[in-house]
């Protein structure tokens, strides 16, 4: 993988929010969640597909606080608009397991 500077990782805006409220989304080409992540005054609510439907379902994710990117272009997923891309890291099987601090902080706090 090639480096990059620091400049560059500045670049990429991480910031935490809370799900507010998540949906099944079947039409999905790929089994997913729609959510909708509430990242406080400055940024509102976004949404985002997800596919993290082995280990979550939408009752289960909703008042969870998520790491996501915030400053890409929104992308059409099917006939949902994805305004962030909620991060995940693969557990043992390659399933997407969400990243969120481990202690509840202000939602739109800047990852650094």
């Amino acid at each position: 993988m090639a480096e990059i500077s620091f400049e560059d990782f500045l670049k990429v805006d991480i910031r935490v929010g809370k799900v507010v409220d998540a949906q099944p989304y079947p039409e999905a080409r790929k089994p997913a969640i729609k959510l909708w992540v509430d990242f406080g005054a400055e940024l509102g609510v976004r949404k985002s597909s997800a596919q993290i439907t082995k280990h979550y379902t939408p009752e289960s994710v909703i008042g969870q606080q998520v790491m996501a990117v915030v400053n890409f272009p929104p992308r059409q997923i099917g006939k949902f608009m994805s305004e962030i891309l909620v991060l995940g890291m693969p557990d043992a099987d390659g399933e997407v397991v969400l990243i969120g601090p481990k202690m509840e902080v202000p939602e739109g706090g800047r990852l650094y």
